[in-house]
């Protein structure tokens, strides 16, 4: 009978879910896919956010009101909130890389499509595909869980978060120079060009993980309707607010957004895996919170969308006529300070509780949008607003996602926090076309631009918006208390 010889680098030990993985293999390649990953989430973040300081820049180029110049840049957010909660059962399914490389084709389509748009509907269209990155990063969280130990996991997915996030400063940070010095269309190349790299560094560098066989069906009558309700809804904030739209079809809209919606519900009822579950929706820990998230996200959205258009504005008047390079860098202490208070929220709502959190940054938010309100007349007074105001949203959000995680189920937190994702998405895609609209409804009707009332009036909104938020929690606390 023939003997086998010890071969070190053939040996194999176990897996974080009890895989035998090749000790050989983990070690030489292991620390290669993780970068890949990281590099992946920072392309990805730059593609993501090189639009909110380029929006004033687009919409001159493309002749679009503020209203519809919003809309490109919440093409992406309603995409992600359909995609991100069956993200994670595509992967189990089918198997995460296999999902992850094939949402990262549709990305480079559409990051190459918004690249070479001659007009709005094309660079809408490519915004809708680069919206399924919102995919990637629950995706990639499953494949580092699946090929590493613990320990070694959690820096992992450490890192591909923190790259993410620098993806984004990065893509604030470079989005004007890109389009200064070639074009717009550059800004959306470029990343994609990085993005196909990856991804194909990925095909060849990450270990195949093999689909989980279930019974569950995919929700596709959930997902479908779901993208019609959100579709139909914010093409129609634009066109509600827009000049010429008649009352008819204003309530032609109205019903068909309804109606959208009420068969959503009544088909994620009778499904078996339905998309979102509902009973979870209903419980008060997590409703509450949703609405809440809701609340501050639509006032976190209309300042994104209101200071860069104001930054813009021509200094003739009372605007600053500021380069799409010089708003990129106003932004960017904003975008810094956000970043930050995801940890801070957390840490936070440990100490005081979710309630506290939200108050206080409901109080900040108020307080500051109120002031901005008054005086808008130095280029300080915006950048600290933004500072505020993105640490504020993101404190208090953080909270409410940190405090419905401990306050359900174990097995319900997947589930629960994916709710507050996707609400957080919608609320700042509903308050920047909200503020769009009000820049729209009060535009100078010899020049088509929008007046100082009509900023005076959208930071007031979003103030008051933000202190809709103390009534809530009031509100959702005498409810928990009964």
């Amino acid at each position: 009978m023939a003997t086998s010889r010890y071969d070190p680098a053939a040996s194999t030990r176990p897996g974080p879910a009890g895989a035998v993985l090749p000790r050989g293999r983990t070690a030489r390649f292991g620390r290669l896919w993780i970068g890949v990953l990281g590099v992946l989430a920072l392309a990805l973040g730059t593609l993501q956010s090189v639009v909110e300081p380029a929006i004033p820049l687009l919409q001159r180029e493309l002749g679009v009101s503020p209203a519809e110049g919003a809309l490109v840049g919440n093409a992406v957010l309603v995409a992600g909130a359909v995609v991100a909660p069956v993200a994670g059962k595509l992967g189990d399914r089918y198997g995460g890389k296999r999902v992850l490389v094939g949402l990262m084709a549709v990305v480079a389509a559409g990051g190459l499509l918004a690249g070479l748009a001659p007009n709005l509907p094309v660079l809408l269209l490519g915004q809708v595909m680069q919206g399924v990155m919102v995919g990637a990063l629950p995706l990639s969280f499953i494949l580092v869980r699946k090929h590493l130990p613990a320990g070694e996991s959690q820096a992992a997915i450490g890192l591909v978060v923190a790259l993410f996030t620098g993806g984004g400063m990065v893509g604030t940070s470079i989005a004007g120079p890109v389009a200064e010095e070639l074009s717009w269309h550059w800004m959306f190349a470029l990343p994609t060009i990085v993005i196909i790299a990856t991804t194909l560094a990925v095909t060849r560098l990450m270990p195949h993980d093999p689909p989980i066989k279930s019974d569950d069906r995919i929700d596709w009558p959930g997902v479908a309707l779901l993208s019609g309700t959100l579709l139909v809804f914010m093409i129609g904030l634009v066109r509600v607010t827009s000049a010429g739209l008649s009352p008819l079809a204003a309530g032609v809209i109205a019903v068909v957004v309804a109606a959208l919606a009420t068969g959503w519900v009544v088909v994620e009822r009778r499904a078996a895996s339905p998309m979102v579950d509902l009973r979870m929706l209903a419980k008060p820990a997590v409703w509450h919170s949703c609405v809440l998230t809701f609340v501050i996200t639509i006032s976190s959205g209309m300042v994104i969308f209101l200071l860069p258009q104001l930054f813009a504005v021509s200094a003739d008047g009372y605007g600053f006529g500021v380069s799409t390079t010089d708003i990129g860098l106003y932004l960017l202490p904003g975008a810094i300070v956000g970043a930050a208070s995801d940890s801070a929220g957390g840490f936070a709502a440990r100490r005081y509780g979710p309630r506290a959190v939200v108050i206080v940054s409901a109080v900040v938010t108020t307080a500051t949008m109120i002031a901005l309100a008054s005086a808008h007349t130095a280029e300080w007074q915006l950048v600290l607003a933004k500072v505020l105001t993105a640490f504020a949203a993101g404190v208090g959000t953080t909270a409410l996602l940190a405090g419905t995680a401990t306050a359900v189920e174990a097995g319900d937190t997947g589930i629960a926090t994916s709710l507050l994702v996707v609400t957080r998405v919608i609320g700042v895609a509903v308050g920047a076309q909200v503020g769009g609209a009000i820049l729209d409804a009060a535009a100078d009707p010899a020049t088509g631009l929008p007046t100082e009332s009509a900023f005076v009036t959208g930071f007031a909104v979003a103030g008051l918006v933000g202190a809709l938020s103390l009534l809530v929690v009031r509100i959702t606390k005498k409810g928990a208390q009964a």
